[in-house]
């Protein structure tokens, strides 16, 4: 008697939510372009320095769709290992961009002549990527992260929130926190500062993108603690 395991359906749809990606998926990028900075480096075919990075650019300018590894983790692997936790799409996003550019830089230092150079900026794509891959620190998105708190993007920075604007009562104390429906991580702090005092309000940073930039939310799930004339007293995510 056979039987069929059912996997849960998805909760983003790869190609058309964007803004958020399953975890998993730019691991997997990320070992698909490591493997390949390595293979150039064994075996002297700096070209594939240019194709990696084209191919990074492609599924940036395009979309998921255009990005044959994340087509081939999306259709293939995703379909019997399940989605992973749905997380914010801009930190590897941002890793994605920084990666093309090394890469970039790899194939044009070869076709410069100088190899010496090109060689050293592909091992460094290979082994940040694999790193990414196999332990899941991904430089490219602590330096997405680094950036915004040197923009000022850091605890503190908010002073204070416009309390009527996010949908809390004005005069009273609150807790808001800025999210996406298709966040994990952002359910998981939902339901814990709900548990608490004071009352917890949300802004979905998908459908009010104006609310996050303005209160520099640069990674969600993000969370305030708020007095009743506004003023923050902690961020607490």
């Amino acid at each position: 008697m056979s039987s069929t395991t059912v996997r849960s359906p998805r909760t983003a749809d790869p190609y058309a939510d964007g803004d958020v990606v399953d975890a998993r998926a730019p691991r997997f990028l990320q070992a698909t372009v490591g493997a390949g900075a390595a293979l150039a480096l064994l075996t002297g075919w700096w070209w594939l320095y240019g194709l990696l990075a084209l191919q990074l650019v492609v599924g940036l300018v395009l979309g998921r769709r255009w990005c044959l590894p994340c087509v081939a983790y999306f259709e293939l692997v995703q379909p019997r290992v399940g989605e992973g936790r749905v997380e914010d799409a801009r930190p590897p996003r941002f890793a994605n961009k920084v990666g093309a550019t090394v890469l970039g830089l790899a194939f044009a230092a070869h076709l410069a002549g100088r190899p010496a150079a090109g060689t050293a900026l592909g091992a460094v794509v290979a082994v940040l990527a694999l790193l990414a891959a196999t332990t899941g620190l991904c430089v490219g998105c602590e330096l997405y992260k680094l950036g915004a708190r040197l923009r000022g993007v850091r605890p503190g920075a908010v002073g204070v929130l416009d309390l009527a604007e996010v949908g809390a009562a004005p005069g009273r104390p609150a807790v808001v926190q800025f999210t996406h429906p298709l966040c994990s991580d952002c359910r998981e702090l939902e339901e814990r500062l709900a548990a608490q005092a004071p009352p917890l309000h949300t802004v979905d940073v998908s459908r009010r993108p104006d609310l996050a930039r303005r209160y520099h939310v640069v990674v969600v799930p993000a969370a305030f603690r708020v007095a009743g004339d506004g003023t923050v007293l902690e961020r607490l995510a």
